[in-house]
């Protein structure tokens, strides 16, 4: 790896450096480690191409400073090789190599940090561990601040969504990492809110490659941490939650028991966009908080509030959105806010054997309560403590209720990241697959609680209702995520939408902007194991045969996922396996034609069917055979999709 210039060194007189390099299996990620002068540095090269600049390492904590005056003690490396089935994310197997670096520094006090780097073909996860040294020494400690940074060549442009302002929005509910993209833009540009940028970050290096940027491993035992506004010198840095978070309550920091570990900072790297929607290191350097206490389910559910709203959590209509369940075969059924009032508790369990008897189950939503807002939605008090958890869910199981959708949380403080946890591992002994709404990124949460299925965490689908703009957005939406937002984490986007306007009556207020085969392939590209499928009763009797037949039939769960095509929010295609079914799904945000040719290896010589948009905004089928090479030729129309299965 060529001498890289240290960009904060200005001293004269430099002391002796220590420096290791740390290379991927394959030979062409090489990170080197180096301390200098007094600091911790990275550096990235990839392929011989430099994608992260020196970039700095350290924190601060109540037990010791570890940003200056470091000097090195000593370093070890070693390979991590591991192999794990995983039931819920874009693969269901997950084969890791590493080569691992231990390098451990101590400051002027004496006192070690040890800085680990995990790095693979195209990933990079490392992380800070503080040890505790001495009989006597202190125990309980406060990280006040990470010093960690990363420093992209400068023809870098980004993909970034803002950190809002804490405690606005409807019902004082933000920040709940619901802003808009903003994709290609220049790095020096400002934050809208002035707090930076939330993960996932993506950056396209200009012709070299492409840099995604996130976090995992956050779990009870720290915060969630997001991106400062770029700056010249330090480039981007990990700032903390924001003091307003969580109505005022609970530290910006993390209060942790030595010895301690921080989360993981994630960094995946490629040439193309191949490996950063392929990847697998939020789960990768992970293992399991528990047990799952049995096998949970994936599936599709129906959902009345999307369009009919809080006047649909009524007996009846939730009888009619199950009903809708039982006819398109899918296996769940989410009953919105209010049902407590409106319905009331021996309504839900008379409404819940219903379902049963349709072969549907019922999912419940909550409010996850206490202070953190203002969010007026019932029921209250029964997510926010664990008498109430513990009262509530074991009445949920004795009805038969298989999962809940807990909304409105407070922010990324530790205090908030410690309810999700004990939200989560309560339910699990109650049998409940658990969906967050109004909440945070989730951060490996897949891998360390197995009944975790999706967070929104994403400007989603009740926009599309809400706000016409926002339905005109959809398409850059849907096809910019998969390289960002759903490439690290599980996403409940909220519904394939059918209605062609956004009403009941489907003839009334702003329209759908997209065609019927981008909604159905949309169900495709977007990653979850508990679908939306926000089908209506009327779309039974408007929609084609061909349409109702593809969305009987998507699953929710996959073996492996390719990426194929696409640039981030102009469109994308996508390859995904279950079973021995390939599912080959693409999307159009451009106002042009798309026309691409496909190299698909693995279906040479077949004959599949291809889905397409129509005449008007309908779908069509024909069969098609791809050659022997496996290519064949797409065709999508602006806003519009395609299937190949």
């Amino acid at each position: 790896m060529r001498k890289l210039t240290l960009f904060l060194l200005l001293c004269p007189l430099l002391a002796m450096a220590e420096s290791k390099e740390v290379k991927s299996p394959d030979g062409k990620m090489v990170v080197e480690v180096r301390v200098d002068n007094g600091l911790a540095t990275y550096a990235v090269e990839y392929d011989g191409v430099e994608m992260i600049k020196p970039s700095r390492l350290g924190l601060d904590s109540s037990f010791g400073y570890f940003e200056s005056g470091l000097s090195y003690v000593s370093d070890k490396e070693e390979t991590v090789e591991k192999e794990f089935d995983i039931s819920r994310t874009k693969t269901s197997h997950i084969s890791y190599k590493a080569n691992r670096l231990d390098m451990t520094v101590k400051n002027s006090h004496g006192q070690q940090m040890v800085m680990t780097f995990l790095v693979s073909d195209h990933d990079i996860a490392f992380q800070y561990t503080m040890l505790r040294q001495w009989r006597n020494e202190t125990r309980s400690i406060v990280i006040k601040e990470e010093i960690t940074s990363f420093r992209l060549p400068d023809e870098t442009t980004a993909f970034l969504s803002p950190q809002s302002d804490a405690m606005i929005g409807f019902a004082q509910t933000k920040p709940s990492y619901e802003e808009v993209y903003t994709a290609d833009m220049p790095m020096s540009r400002k934050s809208h809110y002035g707090h930076g940028y939330v993960f996932p970050a993506l950056f396209r290096i200009g012709d070299k490659g492409w840099v995604l940027i996130s976090e995992t491993g956050v779990t009870s035992a720290y915060v969630g941490s997001h991106l400062s506004d770029y700056d010249e010198t330090n480039g981007y840095t990990i700032a903390y939650p924001m003091k307003e978070e969580n109505n005022g309550t609970g530290s910006t920091s993390a209060s942790v028991a030595l010895p301690a570990s921080t989360p993981w900072r994630t960094i995946t790297i490629g040439k193309n966009l191949k490996p950063i929607v392929e990847t697998t290191i939020p789960f990768s350097p992970l293992e399991p908080l528990y047990e799952a206490s049995q096998a949970y389910q994936p599936g599709r559910y129906t959902w009345s509030w999307l369009i009919w709203q809080d006047e649909s959590c009524n007996y009846n209509d939730q009888v009619t959105f199950i009903d809708l369940a039982a006819k398109m075969g899918y296996e769940y059924c989410l009953v919105d806010a209010w049902w407590d009032t409106n319905i009331g508790r021996e309504k839900i369990a008379e409404l819940s054997k219903y379902a049963q008897s349709k072969g549907v189950s019922l999912l419940l939503w909550y409010n996850s309560n206490g202070y953190a807002n203002n969010a007026p939605q019932g029921p209250f008090n029964c997510m926010n403590t664990n008498i109430a958890r513990e009262k509530e869910m074991a009445w949920m199981q004795s009805i038969g209720i298989k999962g809940i959708k807990v909304d409105f949380f407070g922010g990324d403080k530790q205090q908030t990241l410690q309810l999700y946890e004990d939200i989560l591992s309560d339910a699990n002994k109650y049998g409940l697959q658990c969906i967050f709404h109004g909440c945070t990124l989730p951060r490996g949460w897949e891998r360390l609680y197995p009944n975790y299925v999706a967070s929104e965490a994403v400007l989603a689908s009740e926009n599309v209702f809400f706000d016409p703009n926002a339905a005109k957005r959809e398409a850059f939406d849907l096809t910019l995520h998969p390289f960002c937002r759903n490439a690290v984490g599980s996403m409940d986007w909220g519904g394939t939408i059918m209605n062609r306007y956004m009403s009941k009556d489907n003839k009334s207020r702003h329209s759908r902007q997209t065609t019927d085969m981008f909604e159905i392939a949309s169900a495709i590209v977007v990653q979850t194991s508990v679908q939306c499928m926000a089908v209506q009763p009327n779309n039974l009797q408007e929609l084609p045969k061909v349409e109702l037949d593809l969305l009987k039939s998507l699953p929710t769960t996959w073996d492996e996922t390719r990426f194929i095509d696409g640039y981030p929010g102009k469109y994308v295609v996508l390859a995904r396996r279950h079973g021995n079914q390939w599912y080959i799904a693409g999307l159009n945000a451009e106002k042009q034609v798309k026309k691409l040719s496909l190299n698909l290896p693995m279906l040479k010589g077949q004959t599949i069917n291809y889905y397409t948009d129509g005449p008007g905004l309908y779908a069509q089928t024909q069969k098609v055979r791809y050659d022997k090479k496996g290519r064949i030729q797409v065709t999508m129309r602006p806003n519009g999709g395609f299937i190949l299965k």
